[in-house]
C-alpha cells in the first residue's frame, strides 16, 4: 500500500485516480474486492458487496481523472478571462480601453495590487458591508460573515485594503497554507478584528473552490475518508487542506516546527495570541464552498485536541454553500460542542447550488449534513430546516422546476437593480454565468452574489436556540 496517502488508521478509503487506469474503474463494477483495485487504497480485506456504492466510487473517480485532464486547460482559460476582465477594470470600460491604447497610457492588471479582482470579485463587485444592518442586528453575524467569505478569494492586499478602509477594521493576516499532498500552498484564509484594540470579534475566514481550478474541484467530488477514532468519518481531501499529516498519527496536537505553515496549525497558533491580546473578544469562523468544509472542520478538530479555552470564545461558524464533509456519527460529535447550550453552528444553503449536496447522502454512502439548515429559494424567502430540498440534486422530480428558476434567475439578473438599487445590479459576467445555469443549473447559484443577496434582503433567520 502506498504510505503517502493510506497509512491513518484502521478505517480509511482513499481514491487514486492518478494510479488506476480505466480498466481498474470498470473493475469497480465488477468485483468487490476493493485491495485489487490500483485505484483505491484501503485496508487489506475491504469489501464493498453493494453495486450502487461501487457505482458511485467509479462516477467519483471517472469525474476526478477528467478534472485532472482539464487542469491545465481550466487554469488557462480562468487565467486569461481575470485577465482580461481586469484589464476592463483597471481601465474603466471598453471605450476607455480603447482610448488608453491610442494614447499609450493603457493601464494593465498587476496581481499582487490591491485593484486587482478574483473571478469572484468580479462576478460580484461589492465590497462594502451593508449599512442598514448593525451590530445589534440579528443578521450581522451572518451578512458580515459571508462578506469575509467572498473577500478570502483575493490577494492580500485587496483584502487589506478593504477590510481597513472600507470595513474600518483591523486587518491581522492573510495566509497561504501548504498542502503536503498536492505539493502546493492551495489552502488560504484570512484574519480580522472589528477594532483596532480591545477587540470584541474576530474572524477567521477560509478561502473557497476557485472558479477555474480542476484540483479544488476535485476535492469538492472526491468521495475518500478516512476514520478518526472515537469521532467518525471525515472527507479526506479537506482534512488534506486542513494540514492532515502524512503518518500514521494522523492529527497529532502539536508538531515540529514546520519550514511550511500548515492550516490548523498555523490559525489555532494566531487566534490563540490574538484572544490573548483582545481578552472580550469572540471569535467567527466562516467560508464559502471549500472554505466553508474548512470552517466547520477547524473548530471539530480543536476539539479532538480538547482546546476548550479557545472553543468557549467561539460565537458561531457560519458556512455558505458547504459540501458534505463527514459521516452521522462526525456530526454527532460537532453538534455536542457547538450547538450546546446554545445553536452556533449557522449552514447557509441557496436554491439549487449543487456543491452542499455533495458528496452524495444516500444508503449507500456514508456523507451526511448536521445541524439545520438556512434555506433560502430564488426569492430570498428564508426557512429553517432540518436539510436542504432534494439534498442529492439529481431528483428526476425536480429536473424541470431547476431548468424554470434557471430561467428565472437569467430574467431576474435583468430586474434586480432597478427593483432593490444599484447595489444589486448584476454585470456581464454573472449575466454569462446564469446562462450557464440553462444548461447545468447548479453553478451559478453557487456564486456568493446569492449569498450576500440572501443575507441583506432575505427573511431574517434567528435560529431557535
Amino acid at each position: 500500500m502506498d504510505q503517502q496517502d493510506g497509512d491513518y488508521s484502521g478505517d480509511f478509503m482513499v481514491l487514486r485516480p492518478d494510479k488506476g487506469g480505466m480498466l481498474d474503474l470498470f473493475y469497480l463494477l465488477f468485483s468487490s474486492d476493493l485491495t485489487k483495485n490500483n485505484a483505491v487504497d484501503c485496508p487489506i480485506g475491504t469489501e464493498i458487496d453493494k453495486v450502487g456504492r461501487r457505482w458511485a466510487i467509479f462516477i467519483s473517480l471517472l469525474l476526478q481523472k477528467i478534472l485532472l485532464k482539464l487542469k491545465k486547460p481550466m487554469a488557462l482559460v480562468g487565467s486569461a478571462l481575470e485577465q482580461w476582465m481586469n484589464l476592463l477594470y483597471e481601465n474603466g470600460s471598453y471605450w476607455n480601453l480603447f482610448s488608453n491604447i491610442v494614447k499609450g497610457k493603457m493601464r494593465m492588471p498587476d496581481k499582487t495590487k490591491s485593484t486587482y479582482r478574483s473571478a469572484i470579485g468580479l462576478i460580484d463587485t461589492r465590497v462594502d458591508l451593508d449599512k442598514k444592518i448593525k451590530t445589534s442586528d440579528s443578521r450581522y453575524n451572518a451578512a458580515l460573515s459571508i462578506m469575509a467569505a467572498k473577500l478570502a478569494y483575493e490577494n492580500e492586499a485587496s483584502i487589506e485594503t478593504i477590510v481597513t478602509h472600507h470595513w474600518k477594521m483591523k486587518f491581522l493576516g492573510s495566509y497561504s497554507f501548504w498542502n503536503e499532498y498536492q505539493g502546493d500552498y492551495s489552502t488560504q484564509a484570512f484574519m480580522f478584528c472589528d477594532k483596532p484594540t480591545d477587540a470584541e470579534l474576530i474572524v477567521v475566514a477560509f478561502q473557497g473552490t476557485e472558479p477555474f481550478d480542476a484540483m479544488q474541484w476535485r476535492t469538492d467530488i472526491d468521495f475518500s475518508w478516512y476514520e478518526i477514532p472515537n469521532v467518525g468519518r471525515v472527507h479526506l481531501g479537506f482534512m488534506k487542506a486542513l494540514g492532515l499529516q502524512k503518518t500514521s498519527v494522523g492529527w497529532p496536537k502539536d508538531i515540529q516546527t514546520s519550514a511550511k505553515p500548515l492550516a490548523y496549525y498555523t490559525i489555532r497558533e494566531k487566534l490563540r495570541g490574538a484572544l490573548v491580546e483582545n481578552k472580550n473578544a469572540r471569535v467567527l469562523i466562516t467560508g464559502h464552498s471549500l472554505g466553508g468544509a474548512l470552517a466547520i472542520l477547524f473548530p471539530a478538530v480543536l476539539a479532538l485536541h480538547e482546546e476548550h479555552n479557545m472553543l468557549e470564545r467561539l460565537e458561531g461558524v457560519y458556512t455558505f454553500g458547504q459540501p458534505r464533509v463527514g459521516d452521522k456519527r462526525l456530526g454527532e460529535f460537532v453538534e455536542g460542542f457547538l450547538d450546546k447550550p446554545k445553536r452556533r453552528y449557522f449552514r447557509f444553503v441557496y436554491c439549487n447550488d449543487v456543491v452542499p449536496r455533495v458528496p452524495f447522502d444516500d444508503s449507500v454512502l456514508s456523507f451526511k449534513h448536521f445541524g439545520k439548515c438556512l434555506y433560502y429559494d430564488s426569492f430570498y424567502r428564508g426557512k429553517v430546516l432540518s436539510d436542504e430540498p432534494n439534498k442529492n440534486y439529481f431528483s428526476v422530480w425536480t429536473v424541470i422546476p431547476k431548468y424554470m428558476n434557471a430561467w428565472w434567475e437569467l430574467i431576474r439578473s435583468f430586474l434586480i437593480g432597478y427593483v432593490e438599487g444599484s447595489d444589486y445590479a448584476e454585470g456581464r459576467l454573472l449575466r454569462f454565468a446564469r446562462a450557464v445555469g440553462l444548461l447545468i443549473p447548479g453553478l451559478p447559484p453557487h456564486s456568493p452574489q446569492d449569498y450576500v443577496n440572501s443575507t441583506r434582503l432575505g427573511t431574517p433567520l434567528v435560529p431557535e436556540n
